[in-house]
């Protein structure tokens, strides 16, 4: 069993917030969970605030709970990159800093840019150019081409 000071002990302990990375290849999705720093990235969470699909069709869809989240913030934990940035995305750092608490319980949003890597579409076609501008082009550089052939002296052999 046990104790109340190994309870309080636990919540008062160097907290991260990570992404904990679920489903199979090609088709991943994060859970935004609170663990222990000292943890291993697949080790037992403490709490899960929310999570983040990014290739949810047809538009990706990230969800956390902010008031979960503002807790474990005021707590200490500390973000990883990735976390601090889908938490900015969704508002919650911005209450964080603000000191203030939002309405809604969860926070959702949808449709961010999915990139679709390995089709790069085709150039567009280039515009053909009028007859009328190749003959003159045309006319210009047979000009140039005779006007430096007179500049320059024929060599005598």
């Amino acid at each position: 069993m046990r104790s109340i000071s190994q309870a309080t002990e636990r919540i008062i302990m160097a907290t991260v917030i990570r992404m904990k990375r679920g489903g199979s290849k090609g088709q991943p999705y994060y859970r935004i969970v609170v663990q222990d720093s000292r943890t291993r990235t697949r080790g037992r969470e403490l709490d899960i605030l929310g999570f983040y699909h990014p290739t949810a069709r047809p538009e990706p869809i990230s969800e956390i709970n902010i008031h979960r989240a503002l807790d474990w913030l005021g707590h200490g934990a500390q973000m990883s990159d990735t976390a601090r940035s889908v938490m900015s995305k969704l508002g919650v750092l911005k209450h964080f800093h603000d000191g203030t608490r939002p309405e809604e319980v969860v926070a959702t949003r949808k449709g961010e840019a999915v990139v679709d890597k390995g089709y790069n579409a085709p150039p567009p076609p280039k515009a053909a150019k009028a007859p009328v501008e190749e003959k003159a082009e045309e006319a210009a550089v047979e000009e140039s081409v005779e006007a430096v052939a007179e500049e320059t002296p024929a060599e005598e052999a």
